[in-house]
């Protein structure tokens, strides 16, 4: 063989080798955005249990108050479907509603003493603002996996291996404006 021969087959190895390389650090990508929305969808399916606990508990106290619990219960349904479907910008606007209903929900609940003196609600209202923040988390991760995702399905020579193999662009889980927003204190107590 001659040198000529032995240093294009070494690149030609090399170049495989590297092109190997890229598409198994876009497979670990895709499976670290994959895994961010399984852990959001953990604690997703964890507040969607404890959320009828809250309402039953808050029914026995909140006579006059259906709406804000039926808003709250309407929007826990929008979730768990967008959830389901793998909805990203659904889930958004959903999580939203959710968000905004157990806000008000907490807010007018301040208007019963013996519902804040009661344990189970305190209970309930201490988990599911935990997992409110553990989702926090879990979105701001989601987010960075997805940015990092689509970052380098862009990038050269990362391109041309995820158009090869088919890798595409994730979307980001945001919710809406109004969430936020700080919210209008007064006007939910004045509700």
């Amino acid at each position: 063989m001659e040198l000529g021969s032995i240093v294009f087959l070494v690149a030609l190895v090399l170049l495989g080798l590297y092109a190997v390389s890229l598409y198994n650090n876009l497979v670990r990508i895709k499976h670290n955005v994959s895994k961010a929305w399984s852990n959001i969808d953990v604690l997703l399916k964890q507040r969607h249990d404890e959320i009828p606990k809250l309402v039953e508990t808050c029914k026995q106290y909140m006579k006059f108050e259906q709406d804000t619990l039926e808003k709250v219960m309407q929007a826990r349904n929008q979730v768990a479907q967008a959830r389901q479907n793998g909805d990203v910008a659904a889930l958004g606007q959903a999580e939203s509603a959710l968000r905004m209903g157990l806000g008000n929900l907490f807010a007018v609940a301040e208007a019963y003493p013996e519902l804040k003196a009661n344990e189970q609600f305190r209970h309930l209202q201490h988990r599911i603002s935990a997992l409110e923040s553990a989702i926090a988390d879990r979105r701001e991760f989601y987010n960075e996996s997805v940015n990092i995702n689509n970052t380098r399905i862009e990038q050269f020579p990362d391109l041309i291996v995820a158009r090869m193999f088919h890798f595409g662009p994730r979307e980001l889980l945001e919710f809406s404006e109004a969430e936020k927003r700080d919210p209008d204190l007064k006007a939910l107590f004045d509700s």
